[in-house]
């Protein structure tokens, strides 16, 4: 290898990063950019050293009239390197909302399906430091706290799926560096120089801030020193959760007396983790949403947001799904519903023509036994329960199982232990 080749410093940050947990199967996002297709060599190499096996997807938004050919260029580029490569279409833009938002879900949501149906143990992706630095930057201009400020993390748990970053510690012009010195090609998306973006209009106030010392890797160290502090936090936070915190029928039961007792942020990072748990989302509420929420705690009010509903009862703040947010959710009964629970059929029951949706006040005036499954209505008609047009054919928490079980895909540990990979 030639003496200053930057792939010796690239592949000791991946294999650092990779294998202490390394996968047998490894999925990598690829655009065609100059970030990913770095990558995509430098885990080509290291997985055929370490016999993983590598696997390629390219998420094709269908927002410019060259993204078609940028993807099929990746896949040009797999079949070379005999990898298998797959490209994901979106085609949900409706002009309605954030763009970018809307893009960068569908996408996660696409790559974690496929992820999923093929066993990978994770999906690599292409982050720098500079792209720690230009968060951190945007983040700021919103009035982030320290969550917001913090570290992208190497290893990040969501969709279902581990997300690895294992290049954070490189910047973009080192991997340019390592692609332009093998002669490997990549392609730059013109919106990366479009002043619309405020992505692009950050580069050019962090290239101004450069000769002051604010540069890319000062502010990765910045955020990468808050990081340590929002891991302070989250410890403090889950060992409050085990102390006043209980999973009940999916929803999320707090002592109110030990959750005021705590200092704002913790009161805040304990009701803002118990919504997301329970509502699915992948997102928390925004800061403003859970002062008010807290301020109805203090004052003892109930109150909806999140599509959940936080409701005072004598054994505690339920914090459970809305019942108006269901209306209209439904999956198939051998999928997730509500993207939290699971039905179990009796065995050689006939599914055709089935669905789950929320038993709702249809259903419990149905379920005559329903009073003595001593869950009260207000969460009973969140419940999951299993339709064929407008029958009711099973609702196991409302006394009518019929052989069929319903079961939360995610409990009590998960809910716990899922503070920390928020």
């Amino acid at each position: 290898m030639p003496e200053g080749d930057p792939a010796e410093r690239l592949l000791r940050l991946i294999d650092e990063a990779l294998t202490p947990d390394r996968p047998a199967r490894l999925g990598v996002a690829v655009s065609g950019g100059g970030d990913s297709m770095a990558l995509l060599h430098l885990l080509h190499r290291w997985a055929a050293e370490r016999a993983v096996a590598l696997f390629v997807v390219t998420v094709d938004h269908g927002l410019r009239p060259a993204s078609a050919a940028e993807a099929a260029m990746v896949g040009e580029v797999c079949e070379a390197l005999g990898l298998p490569h797959q490209t994901l279409k979106w085609g949900g833009w409706d002009g309605i909302g954030n763009l970018q938002d809307r893009a960068r879900r569908a996408r996660y949501g696409l790559m974690a399906d496929w992820a999923l149906a093929l066993g990978l143990g994770g999906v690599a992706l292409a982050h720098t430091a500079d792209d720690q630095a230009e968060t951190f930057v945007m983040r700021l201009g919103r009035g982030a706290g320290i969550d917001g400020l913090s570290a992208m993390g190497a290893r990040r748990r969501a969709y279902g799926i581990d997300w690895l970053r294992p290049l954070l510690q490189a910047g973009r012009g080192e991997l340019r560096a390592f692609l332009t010195l093998r002669r490997l090609g990549w392609v730059e998306d013109p919106s990366n120089a479009d002043p619309r973006f405020e992505r692009v209009r950050v580069r050019e106030v962090l290239a101004a801030l450069e000769p002051l010392g604010i540069g890319a890797e000062a502010l990765a160290a910045t955020a990468s020193r808050l990081a340590e502090a929002r891991e302070a936090l989250d410890a403090t936070t889950v060992s409050v959760a085990r102390r006043i915190a209980r999973v009940e029928a999916g929803e999320v039961v707090l002592d109110p007396a030990g959750l005021l007792a705590e200092p704002t942020e913790i009161r805040r990072r304990l009701l803002s983790h118990a919504l997301s748990w329970v509502a699915s989302a992948d997102y928390r509420p925004r800061r403003d949403t859970m002062a008010e929420a807290l301020q109805a705690v203090a004052e003892g009010r109930d109150m909806t947001l999140h599509g959940c509903r936080l409701l005072h009862r004598t054994e505690g703040l339920r914090v459970g799904r809305e019942a108006q947010a269901l209306q209209g959710v439904a999956s198939r009964v051998d999928a997730l519903w509500d993207r939290r629970w699971r039905m179990v059929p009796p065995q050689g029951a006939d599914l055709g023509g089935l669905r789950i949706e929320a038993i709702g006040e249809k259903g419990i005036s149905l379920c005559p036994d329903w009073r003595g499954t001593g869950l009260r209505r207000t969460t009973l008609s969140t419940m999951p329960a299993v339709w064929r047009g407008d029958d009711l054919v099973a609702a196991p928490h409302a006394g009518r199982g019929c052989g069929w079980q319903a079961e939360l895909a995610r409990g009590e540990d998960d809910y716990v232990s899922s503070i920390l990979s928020h």
